[in-house]
């Protein structure tokens, strides 16, 4: 769909500058989105496109250039500015309130009554008529909490248009959501283009940007590449565009002979949560050997995470069944006993548990082995520094200092101080929950890289990914869960995307 040029753009920006002291992270960029479209903005985490995001929905307000809502020049001050002109951006890190109602979370701020009451009402009532229209079957009443993530998301879309949202902004809206969910949430795009809305629609997923954008627009380094209808930019031509060089397609990894048992799981049984009598994951057996990469594969809910922080001693020693550390059985009661093992584990979510975001790269570095590095308790800065240094050549982490914080890197080199955190552990047993989520395609690529080292120097990798094409390219064996217990197994050259996606769904062969 080529719409420049046929009506008014919802939003247009012009010649956006933006500068962070003497840094200038934004060179006169231009971007805008129509009605009824889709417009796709992409480019490597540090191009640029949450700060033009930000710009746009009023975070930021000292740029240079213009912008011009609905065919009226202004410049909001604040994000509540932004919404009142009709744009409003759904975060990948989502802004609800987890403890309060549907209801609450969609009226937050704006609830108010006769001599102050809430009229809740009145605001039920709403929020119904909302969830209706998006397609979300669910009480107002319903605490937030108790959603899934992809209910979650769609109670984010239902605030931003109960703020009559004529633009929203979606930063990696199915970075946590299984196939059929995410079905759910295209089709409600489909329906908000159908209304006329702008969707500003930021993905790293090359499947997503060919099936619903309109328009692609790729920033790099700051500046704006180009802009293409998606339908006449191809991925090599759009990986291009990001990367400014050629990347060569995942390739399968090739078949190497594992080496002796690092681990082995004999009807190992992780609960819910802490204290609960329910189980997420089932009797699983599975054995893991050196220099092996293990995948595990399965929807929302399938227990995949829960066996990964289960096995690292998230939830005590309330695991069911054994656990054999090269050859020897093991009780882990704690991380403390896992990392003593030999196991480290890279969580899904680097920045609520993965890595401390106002503190520098060196500290978040070695927080895992401070055991080994500070004896006694006493920090010694001169030995922390030598090891962050080789560790930063090794993983070829792009930094300006060892002393940024870390939440001042990009999604990419996050997430490599957040894997190098675990590397200084010298870990025999790595488990990776989502390796490379939320990272662009040049980053992918270097840590797919990094795994394949690992694996060379004799580390197994037990690892989940959401991508099913990534965990079939990087595995020598495949292990499905469907609501906790394994009902697949494949060996090297066996599994297919088909028939694993069956066997995550319960279907049997």
């Amino acid at each position: 769909m080529d719409v420049a040029g046929l009506v008014t753009p919802l939003v247009r920006m012009s010649g956006i500058t933006k500068r962070f002291g003497r840094n200038v992270v934004l060179r006169g960029v231009s971007f805008d989105v129509y009605p009824g479209e889709v417009h796709i903005l992409a480019g490597e985490n540090g191009a640029g496109k949450s700060t033009l995001i930000k710009v746009l929905a009023g975070v930021y307000s000292d740029w240079e250039g213009a912008i011009e809502y609905f065919g009226r020049a202004a410049r909001p001050r604040s994000p509540v500015e932004a919404m009142r002109l009709g744009v409003s951006v759904i975060y990948q890190e989502l802004s609800l309130v987890p403890a309060m109602t549907v209801a609450d979370n969609i009226f937050l701020g704006r609830a108010r009554g006769r001599g102050g009451f809430v009229p809740r009402a009145e605001q039920r009532s709403k929020t119904r008529e909302l969830l209706q229209g998006i397609g979300l079957r669910i009480e107002p009443d319903t605490p937030v909490e108790s959603l899934p993530i992809a209910a979650q998301q769609l109670v984010e879309i239902a605030k931003a248009l109960s703020r009559d949202a004529r633009v929203l902004v979606m930063d990696e809206p199915t970075s946590a959501l299984t196939a059929p969910e995410v079905d759910t949430l295209f089709s409600l795009i489909g329906k908000l283009k159908r209304e006329g809305r702008g969707i500003v629609y930021i993905t790293h997923k090359m499947e997503e940007i060919g099936r619903i954008g309109d328009r692609v627009t790729v920033l790099r380094d700051g500046e704006r590449v180009g802009s293409r209808p998606a339908r006449e930019l191809t991925d090599a031509e759009l990986v291009r565009w990001m990367v400014g060089r050629e990347i060569q397609e995942q390739a399968h990894r090739a078949h190497v002979a594992p080496g002796e048992e690092r681990l082995r799981l004999q009807d190992f049984s992780v609960p819910s949560g802490p204290g609960s009598a329910r189980f997420a994951v089932e009797e699983v057996d599975l054995e893991l050997r050196a220099g092996e990469i293990v995948g595990l594969a399965g929807l929302q809910g399938s227990g995949v995470s829960q066996l990964l922080l289960g096995l690292f001693g998230s939830y005590g020693a309330n695991t069911g069944g054994s656990v054999y550390l090269n050859g020897r059985k093991a009780v882990i009661g704690s991380p403390q006993d896992a990392i003593r093992h030999g196991l480290a584990l890279l969580t899904s979510d680097r920045k609520a548990t993965g890595l401390v975001l106002c503190r520098p790269i060196q500290e978040n570095a070695v927080l895992a082995d401070l055991r080994r590095l500070a004896p006694g308790g006493w920090r010694a800065p001169a030995r922390e520094r030598a090891a962050v240094d080789a560790l930063a050549r090794a993983l070829r982490l792009k930094a300006a200092s060892l002393e940024m914080e870390a939440g001042e890197l990009s999604g990419g080199n996050q997430q490599k101080v957040a894997l190098a955190k675990w590397i200084q552990t010298g870990p025999r047993v790595f488990l990776l929950d989502e390796p490379t989520r939320g990272i662009d395609v040049g980053a992918k690529q270097e840590i797919y890289q990094l795994i394949h080292e690992w694996t060379a120097q004799g580390i197994a990798i037990l690892m989940t990914s959401t991508e099913l094409p990534e965990l079939l390219a990087l595995s020598d064996r495949i292990v499905v869960l469907h609501r906790g217990r394994v009902t697949a197994a494949f060996g090297w050259g066996q599994a297919t995307a088909e028939s694993v996606l069956a066997a995550a769904m319960g279907v049997e062969s």
